[in-house]
């Protein structure tokens, strides 16, 4: 066992190796805008996989949590110029907030009651969001544009600055999933996974370890929300709140493998750049393409390696052990 886990992650640092030289070596800005793309669906998978995949709260309502920590960092900008990055932790805990507020009442539902449950509350902040003037309505907000630098975090003539701190977002998120995963807390969160009933009989209160996990999960894709508002400079309710995007992280934490630290970062390494470059090449013929071809990939996944591309590859190592 320990010899798989040292082989794990012996491939994760040359992976990271690679994903630091990448950008100096493909200098196209198209190539460099999808892998950007990448790190941040995958970061926002990653945060999806603490409370769907390690809780089991199949949530389809994460993308709200995406667009209150962009609406909430570029309000902050515009109306009070508070510095992005200072932006992005209120927007964090905004979404947190927001999370522990609607996971409460939320916290007896199970399985598809709680998906369907999911599925309003995104789209009841969508709509709230298309009608709220104090942050632009359906018209959106426009960014200014400041200096440039790191302090800003806005950076005008090069992709390569945005590219490695969504790298590190990432990696930032992948350490809080494998500490979760590793620790005490994550086996209350398999346990309720599980079974709810038997968690209480084992003495795991229930509704305190979903709101962590559902707080924590918001806090991290909101993270990644205020980073594609910088990223674009400007944001609406159907850039940053449609329920396609909770949809495309669910299938891209499926693929890779939910409940593994490193599952959603393959699977998003397989569908992010499918579906961009079907997107680049084919245009407005090939709408609709990625998600038949996710399709095809999931039901491939649920019949013959349910656990995942990530548990495909796990297996593959103990059997040649």
């Amino acid at each position: 066992m320990q010899n798989v886990m040292t082989k794990q992650f012996s491939y994760i640092g040359i992976a990271l190796i690679l994903a630091i030289i990448f950008p100096l070596v493909v200098t196209n800005t198209a190539v460099q805008h999808v892998a950007i793309l990448f790190f941040m669906f995958a970061m926002m998978a990653v945060a999806w996989n603490i409370m769907g995949g390690y809780a089991g709260m199949f949530s389809f309502g994460q993308v709200a949590f995406f667009g209150i920590g962009a609406y909430t960092s570029s309000f902050l900008l515009i109306s009070y110029q508070v510095n992005p990055w200072i932006g992005m932790i209120a927007g964090g805990l905004v979404a947190a907030f927001v999370a522990a507020a609607i996971g409460y009442p939320c916290s007896d539902l199970r399985g598809h009651y709680f998906a369907i449950a999911s599925i309003a509350f995104g789209e009841i902040v969508r709509i709230h969001f298309n009608n709220w003037k104090l942050v632009g309505a359906a018209e959106g907000l426009s960014l200014p544009m400041l200096d440039g630098g790191f302090k800003d975090f806005m950076f005008h003539s090069s992709k390569l600055p945005y590219y490695y701190i969504m790298l590190a977002f990432l990696i930032i998120a992948l350490i809080v999933c494998y500490l979760i995963s590793t620790s005490k807390m994550g086996y209350y969160f398999r346990a309720i996974k599980e079974s709810h009933d038997v968690a209480k009989v084992l003495g795991i209160n229930v509704v305190w370890y979903r709101l962590i996990a559902i707080m924590v999960s918001a806090f991290l894709t909101a993270m990644a929300g205020t980073f594609y508002a910088q990223y674009v400079l400007y944001i609406d309710p159907e850039s940053v709140m449609l329920l396609p995007i909770s949809i495309q992280l669910v299938l891209i934490s499926m693929l890779g493998g939910a409940g593994s630290v490193m599952g959603p970062v393959i699977g998003a390494l397989v569908l992010i750049p499918l579906s961009e470059f079907t997107r680049i090449w084919l245009g407005h013929r090939g709408t609709g393409i990625d998600m038949l071809i996710y399709g095809f990939l999931i039901t491939l996944i649920s019949m013959y390696q349910p656990k995942g591309v990530w548990g495909f590859f796990t297996n593959m190592g103990k059997r040649a052990k």
